[in-house]
């Protein structure tokens, strides 16, 4: 009997300087735009309004840029996440361009690192994603790594290979979009009257809202990306019986509360690293506090730069504690976010 299903690749079918090309290209609509917000509590003012859109130079008005990585993220998952255990790490991800309703998103990847987990069962593989417009221009492009099963335990290691990632984007490679203007900003418009020389380094914010997951909303957001990890999915893809709640699905969650205290961080930039340090389940209750890291000048006319980490917490976390003593993540702490915005000055 022969087979013309896809199984999925398992961490002894991944090679070293392998480039995979996804399917399939997928177009970016007005749908996805207002999809987006009946899953998240998003009201950032560039991706909701138009008019507000084009005060700031950008016209078409884009769409939010974690939709573009949740549609390019979708692409790659039956190629090297179909059989993850987790998801667990982004770095040097850059959003090069806006992506408008009409562009059309397609993605290819390539493995950039292997490393055999000691149990044998399992391994982690690097790869660095790059996702394409119609036009064959970069819209985004980050690395990640993944946790996979093996699908023979018995199969000898690969040599192992890390890749060394950059532990942040630095500023002057920061893509600022083609005309972004905060010069003439609105801030009532926005919600909030917070500039960029209002944040300090080393400043904490609670945004308070929490939002319960259930798992009609993420199986819906990995179905709307196209992303269809059996874990997210399948009650007897793991021994509990659970399904994962996606990690682009917390990112989302996380980002949309921050705007209590970050309304006028209109565009994310780059993310320069990314854990997800705990499972989400349906039931949890997902909170978010944020960090002000470091802060950057841009070339764009009344625009600057503020480095954040973003902080999602199972339940509410008062006291904003990222680490115990110990160096490891405090309990309840679901993802480990740092990522640029561009903020009005």
């Amino acid at each position: 009997m022969t087979t013309k299903t896809n199984a999925g690749n398992f961490f002894e079918d991944f090679k070293v300087g392998q480039v995979l090309e996804h399917a399939t290209p997928r177009t970016v609509t007005e749908g996805d735009r207002a999809m987006y917000g009946a899953l998240y509590p998003t009201r950032f003012a560039v991706a909701s309004s138009a008019e507000f859109a084009a005060s700031v130079g950008l016209s078409p008005a884009p769409v939010e840029e974690l939709i573009a990585f949740h549609i390019a993220f979708g692409k790659t998952v039956p190629d090297v996440s179909l059989n993850a255990v987790a998801n667990l790490g982004y770095a040097e991800c850059r959003f090069h361009r806006p992506v408008v309703p009409g562009d059309t998103l397609r993605t290819s990847s390539e493995v950039i690192g292997l490393k055999e987990n000691s149990n044998g069962r399992t391994g982690v593989v690097y790869v660095r994603s790059t996702a394409t417009n119609q036009r064959g221009e970069v819209a985004l492009d980050w690395a990640r790594w993944v946790m996979v099963h093996k699908r023979d335990a018995a199969a000898p290691a690969p040599e192992t290979v890390v890749p060394e990632l950059a532990p942040a984007v630095d500023p002057a490679d920061l893509v600022i979009p083609e005309g972004l203007d905060f010069s003439a900003y609105d801030f009532a418009a926005a919600g909030e009257t917070h500039r960029f020389d209002d944040y300090e380094v080393g400043e904490t914010i609670d945004h308070v809202d929490g939002v319960t997951l259930t798992d009609p909303e993420h199986m819906l957001a990995t179905r709307l990306w196209q992303n269809t990890a059996k874990v997210h999915f399948s009650t007897e893809a793991r021994p509990d019986g659970t399904r994962l709640v996606y990690g682009g699905h917390i990112i989302s969650m996380a980002r949309a509360l921050s705007f209590n205290g970050l309304a006028n961080a209109q565009l994310i930039a780059a993310i320069n690293a990314g854990a997800h340090t705990a499972p989400a389940l349906a039931g949890d209750t997902v909170y978010a506090w944020s960090e002000v890291l470091d802060k950057a000048d841009t070339s764009a006319p009344g625009v600057g730069a503020l480095r954040l980490r973003l902080v999602a917490t199972k339940g509410r976390d008062s006291t904003m504690t990222l680490r115990g003593e110990d160096g490891k993540y405090a309990p309840g702490v679901l993802l480990d976010l740092d990522y640029w915005a561009l903020v009005p000055r």
